[in-house]
């Protein structure tokens, strides 16, 4: 197999890469599954897993911030924890190689002297760069690193209590706030646009989408009801006309007689407002990949080529569903958490001419899941993750299977002989969303079903998506930890 494969049959190691909702979920499968004397290592930068889906109202609706952010201490979900098989690491990934990883420290306490861990397979779950409003890690709108001397006066780190420091930040930033331009339609602009005028009814709030159609993957209804909603809560929607980003460049931009930034449309058009939201997507967190081998990256969008296996492919593989979007769009804001719905994935069998495939895929130890993953016309979403981690998870537990299966001997005949698992194949399901309009109401489509619903609360019932991480939440001083 070219790329190289496992160090030594010694090391028995697998390691995730990215600990949201697909990385975790795949912790999980590997902690439950994996043979004995096999550990699995999960590693991500932040302290506690980010639902990412509360933190637009988060940002906007004070008293909830502390429920964004779960600790990781029980997220292999195993009782008794079993601490020399699984293992979870707070550092940042700074390289992949084919047979090892390289980290921003070194973990002497837990067995790992230097920087290097090496791995027999691999789960890449990165995901992505979020966007501007909800980048905790600091990006400003072309997807530079905020300098220092210009960062917000709470930067965010990896922990809990910085992260809550962010929204407390960012909430106040709004209240200040006297108009709004929130810039991007996708689901992500939607919720804040609703949010923040329902929490603030007197503030002028502008919804800016460059097409004509909110959400154009979904049906003609969805659209329909948005802009329905948007009119009754007075906000300002303007459809087909682009931001002009060279108008909110650093240097470039500028300000009227009342303080307001003003910004333009590629039309001509201007726009002020005290405060501009850019939710205009989000870019693959790819980087690692490429340095190690430039020829796993679609160029064309940026995303990790793998095959139906997820396993990390070195050449083009047939794209027959339609292409990723690479911006928020299909950010699902559910109000019971994405991951609460079952695994969205057909796992079918491998023919033959897979089988294939996979022997000669440059890396077939290592796999891509989640928003950095070319995965078929996956949406970028946590439950399509939540799915491919299940798949990618026991894809690797077969492989070690095939590995580790006595060779035929003596005592063994051709005919006694058992034919190895194949390995499953990935199908994403069909793109489903649930989108927030304010507070109380929220629209709706899975599949061909469209639907509305006036019972949302306030936190958008975070404490749902805890138990996921191992959390037992019964009340919502549980969520502080």
């Amino acid at each position: 197999m070219g790329g190289g494969m496992a160090p030594t049959k010694d090391t028995k190691t697998v390691v995730v890469l990215g600990a949201a909702y697909g990385g975790s979920h795949a912790g999980q499968i590997l902690a439950a599954t994996l043979p004995e004397g096999w550990r699995v290592i999960l590693i991500d930068r932040n302290s506690h897993a980010n639902h990412v889906y509360v933190m637009p109202r988060f940002a906007v609706l004070p008293g909830h911030e502390y429920k964004a952010f779960i600790p990781y201490t029980k997220v292999f979900l195993v009782d008794p924890p079993k601490p020399e098989q699984n293992i979870h690491l707070q550092a940042t990934v700074t390289s992949i190689r084919p047979t090892h990883i390289t980290l921003s420290r070194a973990f002497p306490e837990l067995g790992f002297p230097t920087e290097t861990i090496p791995f027999d397979y691999a789960i890449y779950a990165l995901g992505a760069h979020l966007p501007p409003p909800l980048d905790l890690w600091g990006t400003c709108a072309n997807g530079k690193p905020i300098p220092e001397a210009k960062a917000a006066s709470a930067v965010y780190r990896g922990l809990k209590s910085e992260g809550c420091d962010w929204f407390l930040e960012k909430q106040k930033i709004i209240e200040n706030a006297s108009t709004v331009l929130v810039v991007g339609g996708g689901a992500l602009g939607i919720q804040f646009a609703t949010d923040i005028k329902s929490v603030y009814p007197a503030k002028k709030v502008t919804l800016l989408h460059s097409r004509k159609q909110l959400l154009p993957r979904y049906d003609i209804k969805m659209h329909e009801e948005i802009l329905r909603s948007c009119e009754n809560m007075d906000i300002e929607v303007i459809l087909g006309e682009r931001l002009d980003m060279d108008s909110v460049e650093d240097g470039k931009g500028k300000h009227n007689e009342r303080g307001q930034k003003v910004v333009r449309t590629v039309t001509g058009r201007e726009i002020a407002a005290d405060l501009l939201l850019l939710c205009i997507g989000q870019s693959p967190n790819t980087g690692l990949m490429r340095a190690m081998d430039p020829a796993t990256i679609n160029e064309e969008n940026k995303l990790i080529r793998v095959l139906r296996t997820l396993q990390v492919a070195t050449e083009p593989v047939k794209q027959d569903i339609a292409a990723v979007t690479s911006d928020l769009e299909n950010l699902s804001t559910d109000e019971k958490p994405a991951d609460d719905r079952k695994p969205t994935t057909d796992e079918k069998p491998a023919e033959p001419a897979v089988e294939e495939e996979e022997k000669t895929t440059g890396h077939p130890h290592i796999f891509a899941i989640g928003d950095s993953a070319d995965a078929f016309g996956a949406i970028a979403a946590g439950h399509i993750a939540y799915a491919q981690a299940e798949l990618a998870a026991k894809n690797i537990v077969r492989l070690i299977q095939r590995r580790e299966a006595p060779s035929a001997g003596s005592n063994s005949t051709e005919g006694e002989k058992a034919k190895p698992e194949p390995l499953g194949r990935y199908t994403p399901a069909p793109p489903a969303i649930k989108v927030s309009l304010g507070l109380k109401r929220a629209v709706y489509q899975m599949g061909p079903n469209f639907g509305i619903m006036e019972d949302g609360v306030p936190d958008l019932h975070a404490a749902h998506i805890w138990p996921f991480f191992g959390i037992k939440v019964e009340k919502d001083e549980d969520m502080r930890a």
